[in-house]
């Protein structure tokens, strides 16, 4: 009688270990889990920060169908087997696991809010070491002030990525930023740095600077672009992509920052300078607020009657060297660098005189370089 009964048992167990299978992964982790969330709440001030801790006890309820469903897993061994046979045989004819494990998945269903919760109390305690690992570090931070007016105040902003970086600081009340610069001055960097701090601000309540201030920002960039050509798209039609999702975005009554770098680099310098223009007209509306650096030294005039307030890097060159302060500067560029760092880097002396007569040609006197 026994036997039929333990044949058709064999089958629904070892087809449900595929499920089990499936799930072992899981199961481990929730062990490890819970494991973790007791040990942090042994330090007593995690304890004093986290007074509500009961779904600790409620995932600790399923702890041991999760111990007898990954119990196989801990077999390492031919020894072990002496051991596991009999108790195989025993789970089969009573088709004990199989019961076993839709129990757990029963609890497992019913606790989810309480393993979720679980996850997330690991998960800030995490964020929170690592965010005070940060601030004790030695690089200076402090806690932004929010407005809620089109404002940005910032005092020796750095980017934390950049060893020994420079700050700068950077005043804007009710404009945006054009920004203009040298080949290699720091232009891209530096709205880099305005960015990650602001997103750091806002998620994490501090930034590397010495003083933040700022309204809260939806945050949106064009500045690493490129070409694919698994989706038979050019580099200017991926800008022209890119830059619709920011215009689509300056709709929203909620305060965005727009940054972007070398906007159009993709097409010609007139239709470049002409849509440049009026993107970027559009974008700074509003409460909203955009960052732009450029070459076009173009768009500092026709831009500084929309709102725009303009900045910029330079360089000087001492004994055949360029040199970089990577200071901010008020006010538009008025040197060139680039024909000066082909001369540099050792081109032939005939492409840089008649590089040379070509930007004089073009330019007339109006830069230095």
């Amino acid at each position: 009688m026994l036997l039929p009964l333990f044949c058709v048992n064999s089958v629904f167990h070892y087809k449900n270990k595929d499920n089990i299978n499936y799930y072992i992964n899981g199961v481990s982790q929730l062990t490890k889990a819970l494991k973790v969330s007791k040990k942090l709440m042994s330090f007593e001030e995690i304890k004093a920060h986290f007074t509500e801790v009961s779904f600790i006890k409620r995932v600790q309820s399923v702890q041991l169908k999760t111990e007898f469903i990954r119990f196989e897993k801990g077999l390492s061994n031919e020894y072990a087997f002496l051991f596991w046979f009999p108790i195989e045989l025993i789970k089969i004819q009573f088709n004990i696991e199989l019961l076993v494990f839709y129990s757990f998945i029963e609890d497992i269903t019913k606790e989810r809010l309480h393993i979720d919760t679980l996850y997330q109390f690991i998960g800030t305690v995490d964020s929170a070491i690592s965010t005070a690992s940060v601030r004790s570090g030695e690089l200076a931070t402090c806690k932004p002030v929010f407005v809620s007016e089109k404002k940005m105040s910032v005092t020796q902003i750095a980017h934390p990525l950049v060893e020994n970086c420079i700050e700068n600081d950077l005043n804007l009340e009710g404009e945006s930023l054009l920004l203009t610069g040298s080949n290699m001055s720091g232009k891209s960097t530096f709205i880099r740095t305005i960015s990650l701090n602001s997103i750091i601000a806002q998620s994490l309540n501090f930034c590397f600077a010495k003083s933040y201030q700022a309204p809260f920002l939806k945050i949106y960039s064009s500045i690493r672009i490129s070409d694919d050509l698994s989706e038979e798209t050019s580099y200017y039609l991926q800008e022209v992509l890119t830059i619709k999702k920011l215009i689509e975005a300056s709709t929203s009554s909620s305060p965005c920052l727009f940054v972007l770098d070398e906007i159009f680099k993709g097409t010609n310098t007139i239709e470049r300078i002409a849509a440049g223009k009026a993107i970027l007209s559009y974008l700074n509306k509003r409460n909203h607020m955009v960052m732009v650096s450029t070459h076009d030294i173009e768009l500092t005039e026709l831009l500084v009657v929309d709102n725009y307030k303009l900045h910029h890097f330079s360089e000087h060159i001492e004994n055949e060297t360029l040199f970089f302060d990577h200071k901010l500067k008020e006010g538009k560029l008025k040197t060139r660098n680039a024909i000066k760092v082909l001369e540099l880097y050792d081109y032939p002396k005939v492409i840089i005189e008649e590089a040379r007569g070509v930007e004089v040609d073009c330019f007339g006197d109006s830069v230095s370089s």
